[in-house]
């Protein structure tokens, strides 16, 4: 039996997983830059979704937090491409229930 293909091998060799690796890290590095603006209540209630050729992805625990995040989403999408980011376009979703 030959040994098995190390985890990291095996994903480097796969191009959709490479994708899915690069977008994952993506929407981490949005979701890093954008931290510092958001208030401290809300944070708990708010995580990074999905990163694509559009933009990304906020999630929101419920419509309360969507809809502030709603307002502060010009100085967010200001503070992305400030750093660099060349989509900075964001969608907020609503995705329940959140656990801290």
């Amino acid at each position: 039996m030959p040994d098995p293909l190390p985890l990291q091998r095996a994903l480097n060799q796969c191009e959709p997983l490479q994708r899915l690796q690069q977008r994952l890290a993506q929407s981490g590095a949005r979701m890093e830059a954008v931290r510092p603006l958001l208030p401290a209540a809300l944070l708990r209630h708010v995580r990074s979704g999905p990163s694509d050729d559009e933009g990304w992805t906020m999630l929101a625990g419920n419509p309360a937090v969507a809809a502030k995040l709603r307002q502060l989403q010009p100085r967010l999408e200001a503070a992305l491409k400030q750093k660099g980011f060349q989509r900075t376009g964001i969608r907020i979703r609503v995705q329940s229930p959140m656990n801290p």
